[in-house]
């Protein structure tokens, strides 16, 4: 799975980065423990426009009656073709969401050992993503939300989680981004674990496990991490 990431670049270094074709939003704060409903940068396509805009963080599909029920930050790959809260979105709205890095815990003698993992040149990450827009009911105001797709652990990851999220290699984003691409078949092939020897990590301070702390110290290597 993929609980907590991080948001560190600017949205114009995201832009150039990601071959944006225009910003729809003002720059977010720098995230260093992006959590569950946090409004996320996410990129997606436009009338043949790639635009770099932002969502929440926890899809809503469009058919919900209300906010209330499953966050839905994260979708499986193995599922998400036909699980009825996603599939909708991967047929139409498919996204990139931008991450510095993100976080993943394992079980210890007391309590949770938090990681971060990183590219291993710092580059920017490509979760795949699915995106939904919703309207309230009772306000008539419109919700673009979104999921983090996730696979099987890479042969590196396996050592601390199960699950990572899917990133996306620069020459999968084309194909991924196209909404003239409406089968699931078409697209399934790219929800696969990243290489391994493109990914790094390290264990971090346990204060990354509340939300409330949020600092560049989260992402640092603990002391006698070697």
């Amino acid at each position: 799975m993929c609980g907590r990431y991080v948001i560190n670049e600017d949205p114009d270094v995201l832009a150039d980065y990601f071959g944006v074709h225009r910003v729809v939003t003002e720059p977010l704060r720098h995230s260093y423990n992006v959590a569950p409903t946090d409004e996320v940068y996410g990129v997606a396509e436009h009338q043949g426009d790639r635009l770099l805009g932002v969502f929440r963080w926890g899809l809503i599909p469009h058919w919900a009656r209300d906010r209330k029920g499953p966050l839905n930050i994260n979708a499986r790959a193995e599922t998400v073709a036909t699980k009825p809260t996603f599939r909708d979105s991967l047929r139409r709205h498919r996204c990139l969401l931008p991450a510095g890095g993100f976080f993943e815990w394992t079980p210890k003698t007391r309590g949770r050992q938090p990681y971060y993992v990183t590219m291993a040149d710092r580059s920017p990450m490509a979760f795949a993503g699915i995106w939904a827009s919703w309207r309230d009911p009772e306000t008539r105001t419109w919700t673009k939300s979104c999921a983090i797709i996730t696979t099987r652990a890479n042969d590196s990851i396996a050592s601390i989680h199960t699950r990572m999220p899917v990133i996306l290699e620069r020459d999968k984003w084309d194909l991924w981004l196209d909404r003239e691409v409406r089968e699931p078949e078409a697209v399934q092939d790219l929800l696969i674990p990243f290489p391994a020897i493109r990914i790094a990590w390290h264990p971090v301070s346990t204060r990354v496990n509340s939300v409330r702390n949020n600092a560049p110290d989260n992402i640092l290597p603990l002391p006698d991490a070697g």
